[in-house]
């Protein structure tokens, strides 16, 4: 009998204000270490916490996005443990009420729409970072984490495997990115997710969960998850039990190891943060963030197909981002062109490029201006399809200052649309073709295709393949 994954994330999602969540310190990344930690951030005696805004209205922005439920009073608690990167020996959180209940996320897994329900999602304060590198096998603390604020957002259990759980964080990791809560930065540990993994046979109860603790590359967390589901149903097989422990993944090695036995809620003793009043969230406050709400990935999708008759698996494509999206609109509005076809190149000949060099679109060489007017030359005849995409290439390796009429003038790719010039050149391609013009009058139309890519070889792909088209049906009819 097959044995199925089951899978919750807790995802840690970095927010995007100036200061940390308890205290004016910035939160600007790559300063030198331990230069950023107020005697706020390190509870030094006498210090009180004050609620940072701008991350409540993070939360309360994330909430709208999921349709969740934002409670109008929430509390914050004392999570206590004890780590050399956690200088209060607590960590501020928010337990028995989150600022955010419920809500749904949804992802596509090969082309299909999946749902996630969520828990909740919660503030809290980041930790230190324990440094390892060039200690001389010691280990050094950073606090200039300490203190940043969090969105906690935890799953239902499930997500079954790694695949939905991957589809489901890049859906998450482009939906806080699209609603300006968090950058995204993996590498810099802005989103970072802690997988919660067990495995049962089907219509059997869950099994026991191991954590696989801070996973911050969607790679990563895919294999870490497959391993350890191998690892479980390896242990019940040879009839030994799965025991609830914390994990870490080595992508070196490709395994995870045992960090420490999982703890349980009781093991952190909560208790109500003395130094912080009930959070109240007010009806008119939500209504104040809803108005600055974007039109969401999903509310955009729609619309690109509405309006410009986009594909749905396009829309789904063009909204992956919302520079994406933005770069879309931008390019059927610069261009002029049909929608579909500033759809096609954006998400192929663009996409291509992007792929190949490792880019998001905010960083393209060819912005949405330039590659518009690559379809304005393309849709007023002056390029063929095979010449706009030479000079696509020509004005990637240029960069923003390329000039498509420009490098349609150096490069000599001006379609060719003479009729009297292309006639001509039927004429020889016929001439010096009389086998294919036999297998063409007999019914063979492969014969027809080769005289065309004859005629397009003839003029390194510059004739208008329309007119030969035209022209070859007609002369061949004859």
């Amino acid at each position: 009998m097959a044995w199925e994954i089951i899978v919750g994330l807790e995802t840690h999602t970095q927010l995007l204000t100036r200061s940390k969540v308890f205290s004016g310190a910035s939160t600007a990344f790559g300063a030198q270490p331990n230069t950023q930690a107020s005697a706020v951030d390190i509870a030094l005696p006498g210090t009180l916490p004050v609620l940072n805004r701008a991350a409540v209205e993070h939360a309360i922005r994330f909430g709208l996005a999921v349709k969740g439920r934002i409670s109008p009073r929430s509390i914050f608690a004392r999570k206590n443990y004890f780590y050399p990167d956690l200088p209060k020996g607590y960590q501020i959180s928010q337990y028995e009420i989150p600022v955010v209940q419920g809500g749904q996320v949804p992802f596509f897994v090969d082309a299909l729409e999946r749902r996630v329900n969520l828990v909740r999602a919660h503030l809290e304060e980041d930790a230190g970072k324990s440094l390892h590198e060039d200690f001389q096998g010691m280990t050094g603390i950073d606090l200039n984490r300490a203190g940043t604020p969090l969105l906690e957002i935890v799953t239902e259990p499930e997500l079954r495997g790694a695949r939905e759980a991957v589809a489901y964080a890049r859906a998450l990791h482009a939906l806080v990115m699209w609603i300006g809560i968090c950058d995204g930065n993996m590498q810099e540990g802005s989103f970072r997710c802690d997988a919660n993994v067990s495995v049962r046979r089907p219509g059997e109860p869950l099994g026991t969960r191991c954590e696989i603790k801070n996973l911050n590359s969607f790679r990563f967390m895919e294999q870490a998850i497959e391993f350890e589901a191998r690892r479980q149903i390896e242990l019940i097989e040879d009839g030994r039990k799965v025991e609830q422990e914390t994990r870490l993944y080595d992508p070196d090695r490709n395994e995870t190891r045992s960090m420490r036995s999982k703890e349980d809620a009781q093991d952190y003793r909560y208790f109500p943060d003395p130094d912080l009043l009930p959070l109240v969230i007010t009806e008119k406050w939500i209504d104040e963030v809803q108005a600055s709400m974007p039109e969401l990935p999903r509310a955009r999708q729609s619309r690109l197909e509405r309006e410009y008759g986009v594909p749905a698996h396009q829309a789904a494509l063009l909204t992956a981002s919302r520079a994406a999206a933005d770069y879309f609109e931008s390019l059927v509005k610069l261009s002029g062109a049909d929608a579909r076809i500033c759809a096609n190149w954006q998400t192929g000949e663009l996409a291509a490029a992007l792929n190949e060099h490792g880019l998001e679109i905010t960083s393209s060489p060819i912005p949405a201006q330039i590659l518009a007017n690559i379809l304005k030359r393309l849709s007023d005849g002056t390029l063929s399809g095979k010449t706009a995409k030479r000079v696509f290439e020509a004005a990637w390796a240029i960069g923003a200052n390329a000039s498509v009429d420009e490098i349609i003038a150096k490069e000599g790719l001006q379609q060719i649309s003479d009729a009297g010039a292309l006639e001509k050149l039927v004429d020889e391609v016929l001439a010096a073709n009389p086998r294919q013009v036999e297998d063409y009058r007999v019914g063979k139309e492969k014969a027809f295709n080769s005289l065309v890519g004859q005629a397009m070889k003839a003029t390194k792909g510059k004739a208008n393949p329309a007119q030969v088209n035209e022209i070859l049906r007609r002369k061949l009819s004859k």
